[in-house]
This record gives structure tokens, C-alpha cells and sequence, in this order.
């Protein structure tokens, strides 16, 4: 087994060569490398043109593993994305064809634009790592990992996903348009030729292989303790969610889970082998706001979930 110094290093080594790609954002790259090295899957939601879809290229081609995207559309139907039994003429015997989704790490593009059937073929992959077509349950890789990407603003053709789909994933990531400094960079890099998406993608390499990636997972998991009073903590934000009188449905036995993994992995990746308080706090928008229901009412005040959760915390005493 790899030591957590070792994963530290490796992880920071990637995390330089994507910062050669995604101009700025380093907000969006550490949870979106927090959730990576936390075993669990993301959900990136933004506007057009904010590098959703880039910064999920950029980061399977540094992580040297089987790489497939499915572009999500009205006509998806599941068998487009679990695969399908097909007959083969000379043994006269059906035979198995997988489909996109037994890969290492899958782009599910525009996720939201597939109807509630074809979104749904992915809550077993998701969740247990395994697929059912006809019948037979097929095992995906260890290492399976969906980056789903959607618009905010577009509702036309879109269906939005439901509450037991959302609650997959492991954290919904927002990327907001870049800061204006960021921005001139970018055009810069773009008026000197250097086209992000294409020069600067193409030459990167892999810093990692498939059996890296799962180590790592494994030696974070068993190397960065949790103690007693942030395992209260999480527990306390999560059920404050539960009781506050603006949430409508408060966050589940799966949000503290996934506080709990996710903190193991900021840990990590700031070079630590123990979870403090600021990475709960840190992780709970990007955690929690997909899990939140808020009531009607609250909505009509014009409430916001991150400010709201932000409330919640600073509620909470935090452990010493």
C-alpha cells in the first residue's frame, strides 16, 4: 500500500498539470479532486462555456484509466448507456455487448436532458457499481466514476433529476463565470494561439494509473483519522438541516457519510492524515445543497442554500 505521503505528492502533481489547462476556478479543481480521491461521483452544474465539460477531459486524460462520454439526449433509452444482449449467428447464443458505462471514469454530458427512464439505469451503477441487463448483473470497475455536467438555466428539453438520483451523487460542484483577471488570461492564451481545448488538453499525460487511483482511495480511507467530536459535528449539521423550519426535506444518513469521506479527502489532498472542522465547513454547500429541500415559503423569502447551510454551521459549536 502506497503511503499517505506518497498519494500527497502524486495528487498535487496532477492538480499542477490541470492548473495548466482550467485558468483559475482552484475553488471548483479541489472539490472536484476531493470527490475523485473520495470514491465518489460529481455532479457539475453551470452555465454554457464555464469548462464543465474541459475540466472532465483534462482530468481523465491524467488519470491513465478507461475513459468514456455519453452525450445525454431526449432518444438516450438505457440500453444505450448499460449495453444490450446481441445474437451472434455463428454460436447461435446471445452475448453480452457493455455499454459507455463500464468504464473507469464516464462523462455523462447535459445529464438532465435524458428522460426519468434512462436517468434511472444509472442508480445501480452508481450506487452499487454493478449493472442488471435481462436479468444478469454485470460488476463494473472498482474504480467506476460518473462526472455528470448540467445547465442551471436551461429548462427547455430538460428533465430535472429526481431526489433519490441526485442524492448519488457524491457532491454537486458550481462552477460561476470566472473573475475578470481569469478571464483576460484566458483570452490572452486564446490571441496567442494557444487553444485551451485542443494544444493544451492533447499534451497532457497520464500522472496516474487505474491501480494509483484505487490505492490512493484506500490509503486515505485507512491513513486520515476522523475523530469522535467531527464525527458529533457532522452529525449535528446534518441533523440541523432537519429541523430548521425553511427546509422542506433535510439531508439524509448518506450526507454524513459523505461529509465524513470528503473531509478524509481535503485532508489528504491539504497534506494532512486528520479532518478538522474547516473541512467539514468547507465541504457542507458542495455536500449538502443537492440533498436540501427547501420549503415554499423560504423560497418566496428569497432564502438561498448556501447561505442557509453556512447559517446552519456557524449555529453549531465547533468541536476543539
Amino acid at each position: 500500500m502506497s503511503t499517505l505521503v506518497a498519494v500527497v505528492e502524486q495528487w498535487r502533481t496532477l492538480r499542477a498539470r490541470l492548473d495548466d489547462v482550467i485558468i483559475g476556478q482552484d475553488a471548483v479543481k479541489e472539490q472536484v479532486l476531493t470527490c475523485l480521491l473520495a470514491g465518489g461521483h460529481a455532479l457539475l452544474e453551470g452555465v454554457p462555456g464555464t469548462g464543465k465539460t474541459l475540466l472532465a477531459l483534462s482530468i481523465s486524460r491524467l488519470v491513465g484509466c478507461r475513459f468514456r462520454r455519453i452525450q445525454f439526449t431526449p432518444d438516450l433509452m438505457p440500453a444505450d448507456v448499460l449495453g444490450t444482449n446481441v445474437f451472434n449467428q455463428q454460436t447461435q447464443q446471445f452475448e453480452f455487448r457493455p455499454g459507455p458505462i463500464f468504464a473507469d471514469l464516464v462523462l455523462a454530458d447535459e445529464v438532465n436532458r435524458t428522460p426519468p427512464r434512462t436517468q434511472s439505469a444509472l442508480l445501480e451503477c452508481m450506487q452499487e457499481g454493478a449493472a442488471t441487463v435481462d436479468g444478469v448483473r454485470y460488476r463494473i470497475s472498482p474504480t467506476f466514476t460518473v462526472l455528470a455536467t448540467q445547465n442551471p438555466v436551461e429548462f427547455e428539453g430538460t428533465y430535472p433529476l429526481p431526489e433519490a438520483q441526485r442524492d448519488r451523487f457524491l457532491m454537486k460542484i458550481s462552477i460561476d463565470y470566472p473573475a475578470a483577471e481569469e478571464e483576460a488570461r484566458i483570452i490572452a492564451a486564446y490571441a496567442s494561439g494557444n487553444r485551451l481545448h485542443d494544444a493544451a488538453v492533447s499534451r497532457l499525460e497520464p500522472v496516474m494509473t487505474r491501480d494509483a487511483l484505487a490505492q490512493a482511495r484506500e490509503t486515505v480511507a485507512q491513513g486520515v483519522r476522523v475523530e469522535t467530536g467531527i464525527q458529533r459535528y457532522v452529525l449535528e449539521i446534518v441533523s440541523a438541516t432537519r429541523r430548521d423550519e425553511a427546509v422542506q426535506i433535510g439531508a439524509g444518513p448518506r450526507a454524513s457519510l459523505a461529509l465524513v469521506e470528503c473531509g478524509r479527502a481535503r485532508a489528504a489532498l491539504l497534506g494532512r492524515d486528520f479532518v478538522t472542522p474547516d473541512d467539514i465547513k468547507a465541504l457542507a454547500a458542495p455536500v449538502l445543497t443537492h440533498r436540501v429541500t427547501l420549503a415554499p415559503e423560504a423560497e418566496m423569502e428569497g432564502i438561498q442554500l448556501p447561505e442557509l447551510l453556512a447559517r446552519l454551521c456557524d449555529s453549531i459549536e465547533v468541536p476543539r
